[in-house]
């Protein structure tokens, strides 16, 4: 808001970027180096009319800037920056588009589409070689001025120990929708995620972390409206500071920070998933709505020698130039606003190989890569990297620097395809025991592997044993989009099934890929009602499904309290869930190896048994060390208790013969998936005796 009809307009200053609110006025700044003017535009209460347009007064070291001291937050503005449009060399500036300020802290309104949000004349032969003077002002959203006050009390980051994680990837909205202890009003918003039932709900569960899909504003992109779908999961960013305003209830950022400090009161950590990779802006013939406008040339990669096109490693048109500084602060300085205002634990880096690469090749010398670590507060948090993306040489699992954790789709793959029937035991052993093949090196811990059997870019658990193949025909795209590698099995049936067989077989398979992703060495990542049931109804895809098929159908299920077994026994036994690799070493009072490998005659595994490609069971003995010198530093038991897991991959039954172990007279099963509940209610078994397991199936025993 503005207090007189003519604002008056000073110099200010050229940071920090972005409206900033000091009391007594508002500070405007905004980058652009290849600009040769910008023009403030403020507009009423409800956005609908441009009320005046002020030219910024200063230009210092590539920031334009200017003090309005009549302004107050609330205020609704954006940007207009003329310069040359000149596609062929990179520039395309067009002061007839209303452009949105990098650095807005909240947003009002959503995009309506129309062909005036193109810098270019749609339809023109010339495509986007032509220049379009049509204004765009009243289907843009506008940039507001905030005031940023809140009382967090003693709230503050809770650093919880990175293999003491649980981590339960959700969306906001989706998660929220159907919820019956939500208020309506509530529903699909941050503060119906910080609800108290919400709350308890994760609570019992046994989380330690919320992944939140992304919450930075982000457009729906025209092919999808016009088809009456949306961008869904909200990977087409316009805005790296303001969060989405589908989500709050109202326009007080409180809303979100209210959220935050309720979870950490319950110990449950928030990390976003962050896309810093592209923007919604697209490729050439993509819209104007910020970057692209206010200087296309140092905010995108573009091809050499050809800057009419964009360098795209993400598939999304473009790709967000970070060995330009003022782009590189910008993503840093939206981390730290997220940490320092919002009180966020961590981020989950979208395609992390595109902020990975110099001089477009992937380098652990990047500047992105170089700046977070050296910086004192994003040093400090949790930072997750799906470590790909689409381009040249963009694999990079298990290369990401000591302090990083990553995505590990060699976990997914291979906990999938062995219970699936067609892994091999000598991978899954490798993956049980946090996959130290990629990242046992540079000091780095077995929580860098992150852990999923499922994401949000796929089936869901439900669907994984359910459907041989996608249907995603709700997209509108003939079933072409999403991935045909699903490593999947429909248990005999494509689709749902009453035949009671099928429905039980079902059933163990997602008991059996959940114990195995609970009980392996790493970070654990559970799919937001996974422990529900929840079917997509075999789309793996979902992206553009803001309606029933995404949202979470709240009601009882077994696998609910299956998972919460799962999670109280991990996290009441450090065995699983060791700070360091297991070695294979005898340690501890009682001189067992930290791990042994068993097969089903009750003998340690020899070579030959490693490498029978026939064998599908096996047995590891955990020892009971817990490779924590934390807890023996602190006075507590250094030792657990000694855990023998028991793995048939087979169709059939097979007995397996329990070694005997050091002072153990007994075993007793805690958990057995070859049945729902736990524990299974099986009959303590003393070693050398036979123990019966059922087919494809996955059993722990712990001694006494």
């Amino acid at each position: 808001m503005l207090n007189r009809k003519r604002a008056a307009v000073l110099p200010g200053r050229p940071y920090p970027l972005g409206a900033t609110w000091n009391g007594a006025g508002v500070n405007f700044a905004l980058f652009s180096e290849n600009a040769e003017r910008v023009e403030l535009s403020l507009f009423d209460p409800r956005g609908r009319r441009e009320v005046e347009r002020i030219a910024l007064p200063e230009y210092t070291d590539s920031v334009w800037h200017g003090y309005l001291p009549d302004a107050r937050p609330g205020l609704l503005y954006g940007y207009r920056v003329y310069g040359p449009y000149d596609p062929a060399n990179g520039h395309r500036f067009n002061h007839h588009k209303l452009l949105l300020d990098p650095y807005a802290a909240s947003l009002a309104g959503n995009v309506v589409w129309s062909d005036a949000h193109f810098g270019y004349r749609v339809g023109s032969a010339r495509a986007d070689l032509s220049f379009d003077r049509r204004d765009n002002a009243a289907g843009m959203p506008k940039c507001v001025v905030v005031d940023t006050a809140f009382t967090w009390g003693n709230d503050r980051l809770l650093h919880t120990r990175w293999h003491e994680l649980i981590v339960y990837e959700l969306h906001v909205r989706g998660y929220t929708m159907k919820h019956p202890g939500v208020p309506p009003s509530l529903r699909g918003t941050f503060a119906g995620l910080g609800s108290p039932a919400v709350i308890e709900y994760l609570s019992r569960l046994g989380i330690t972390a919320i992944e939140l899909l992304p919450v930075h504003n982000y457009v729906d992109e025209r092919h999808l409206v016009e088809k009456g779908l949306r961008n869904y999961w909200g990977y087409s960013p316009i805005s790296f500071f303001a969060p989405s305003p589908r989500y709050l209830s109202g326009r007080d950022l409180g809303e979100f920070k209210t959220m935050v400090s309720r979870m950490h009161d319950a110990g449950i950590e928030i990390v976003l998933d962050v896309v810093f990779n592209h923007t919604g802006e697209g490729n050439e013939l993509g819209p104007t709505l910020s970057f692209r406008g206010i200087d296309n040339k140092s905010y995108y990669r573009l091809v050499p020698g050809d800057e009419r096109y964009y360098v795209d490693y993400t598939g999304c048109g473009n790709s967000l130039n970070l060995d330009h500084p003022h782009v590189l602060k910008m993503v840093t300085d939206s981390l730290r606003y997220w940490v320092n205002e919002m009180h966020v634990d961590g981020f989950r880096f979208d395609l992390a190989t595109t902020l990975a690469r110099r001089d477009g090749h992937f380098s652990t010398n990047s500047n992105f890569l170089a700046s977070l670590e050296q910086d004192p507060v994003l040093s400090r948090v949790k930072l997750i990297a799906e470590p790909w993306d689409l381009g040249p040489g963009g694999y990079h699992a298990g290369d990401f620097p000591a302090g990083w954790s990553e995505w590990n789709d060699r976990f997914r793959d291979g906990v999938r395809r062995f219970w699936r029937g067609d892994g091999s035991v000598p991978d899954l052993a490798t993956r049980l025991t946090g996959s130290s093949d990629l990242f046992d090196r540079r000091g780095r811990r077995p929580r860098a592997s992150v852990n999923f059997v499922t994401a949000h870019d796929g089936f869901t658990l439900h669907d994984l044993v359910s459907y041989d193949c996608k249907h995603n025909e709700a997209n509108l795209e003939d079933n072409r989009d999403g991935t045909d590698d699903n490593w999947s099995w429909n248990c005999g049936v494509e689709g749902p099934s009453s035949d009671p067989a099928i429905v039980e077989l079902r059933q163990r398979q997602k008991r059996n890929l959940l114990a195995t992703l609970l009980l392996s060495q790493g970070m654990p990542m559970l799919l937001a009602g996974d422990e529900l049931s929840h079917t997509q109804h075999g789309n793996n895809n979902a992206y553009p499904q803001d309606n029933d098929i995404s949202w979470i159908d709240w009601h009882d299920d077994e696998m609910t309290a299956f998972v919460r077994a799962l999670v109280a026994i991990r996290r009441s036994h450090p065995v699983f869930r060791r700070p360091r690799f297991f070695r294979g070493v005898t340690t501890g009072d009682l001189q067992l190896k930290d791990i042994t490998w068993f097969s089903p005659e009750g003998r340690e595994m020899t070579q030959a048994d490693w490498e029978d490609s026939g064998r599908r069971c096996f047995a590891a003995l955990l020892g009971g060390d817990t490779g924590d010198r934390f807890i023996s530093l602190h006075g507590y038991p250094e030792l657990d208790d000694t855990f023998l897991m028991l793995v048939n991959g087979h169709d059939a039954p097979v007995e397996f013969v329990l070694p005997p172990v050091g002072s153990v007279a007994r075993w007793n099963a805690i958990l057995d998936t070859s049945v729902a509940r736990t524990p299974p209610g099986h009959a303590a078994v003393q070693p050398e005796h036979a123990f019966g397991m059922a087919g494809r199936s996955l059993v722990l025993l712990v001694g006494s």
